[in-house]
C-alpha cells in the first residue's frame, strides 16, 4: 500500500515517514501545499496523511482540489489540537479522518490501518482468503494458522491484494502502489515476487489472468 505525507515541519515529516515505513507502506513525502497536491493528483495512493497549515497552499485548499477533480483516496487530516475550526473545514472540505497535534504515531498508524479497510470494503485488522491470512496490525501472515516469513516488498504485495482480493489486478496497478515515486519501476519484477508468494503461500492462491494481471481469491472461488 502506497501513501504519501504533507507535512511542513521536517522533523515530524521525518517521523511519519519513518513510522509508516517501518509498518509496511510504500512512502512519498511534501513538505508544502503545492507539491503536495500535485503528488496527489499525479500519482495513485492508497491514503494521504495531510497538515492544514501548510505553506503555499493551505491544506483545506488541497483537499477541495483533489476532491473537485475526483480523487477519492482517504485522507487523514492533521490539526492543531485547540483549532477546532480546521477540524470542521477539513471534514467540510473532504476529510476522511482527523488526527490532533500533539499526537501518538500509534494513533495515526490505527487511523490509516482503518481507513484503508474501510476504503477496500473490509470491517476487520484481520484480512483472510482461504488459508491466508494477514494480521494488518502486526503484520504477521499465516497459511492454515503457520506462520510465514516474507520479505518487506513480499508483503507489501501480498497486503495489497489481500485489501483488494477477488478483482483482477494488473501488473502496472501493482507496480504503482508497490513503489514509491524514484523507484526505478519494471512491471517484469512482479512476475517473480508473485511467484515466490505462490512457493510461500501456495500455488492456488494467485491466478494468473492471462492479458490482464493477477487475482488473489480462495480456491473455490477461483476461475
Amino acid at each position: 500500500m502506497r501513501l504519501l505525507v504533507v507535512e511542513d515541519d521536517p522533523d515530524l515529516n521525518r517521523q511519519l515517514v519513518s513510522a509508516l515505513e517501518d509498518a509496511g507502506y510504500v512512502v512519498d513525502s511534501a513538505k508544502d501545499g503545492e507539491e503536495g497536491h500535485y503528488l496527489g493528483d499525479t500519482e495513485p495512493y492508497d491514503a494521504v496523511v495531510l497538515d492544514l497549515g501548510l505553506p503555499e497552499m493551505d491544506g483545506v485548499t488541497v483537499l477541495e482540489k483533489w476532491r473537485r477533480d475526483g480523487r477519492v483516496m482517504p485522507v487523514l487530516i492533521l490539526t492543531a489540537r485547540d483549532r477546532w475550526s480546521d477540524k470542521v473545514a477539513g471534514f467540510d472540505a473532504g476529510a476522511d479522518d482527523y488526527v490532533a497535534k500533539p499526537f501518538f504515531m500509534e494513533e495515526v498508524l490505527a487511523r490509516l490501518r482503518a481507513l484503508l479497510r474501510r476504503a477496500t470494503g473490509h470491517a476487520s485488522s484481520e484480512l483472510e482468503c482461504g488459508p491466508v491470512r494477514v494480521d494488518t496490525r502486526s503484520s504477521r501472515v499465516t497459511v492454515n494458522g503457520r506462520a510465514i516469513k516474507l520479505t518487506s516488498l513480499e508483503y507489501r504485495l501480498l497486503s495489497y491484494m489481500m485489501h483488494h482480493q477477488g478483482r483482477v489486478i494488473s501488473r502496472t496497478e501493482l507496480v504503482e502502489h508497490l513503489y514509491d515515486q524514484d523507484f526505478d519501476r519494471d512491471s517484469n519484477t512482479i512476475e517473480v515476487f508473485v511467484g515466490r508468494l505462490r512457493r510461500k503461500l501456495g500455488k492456488d492462491v494467485i491466478e494468473t489472468v492471462r492479458g490482464l494481471g493477477y487475482r488473489l481469491a480462495a480456491p473455490e472461488d477461483a476461475v
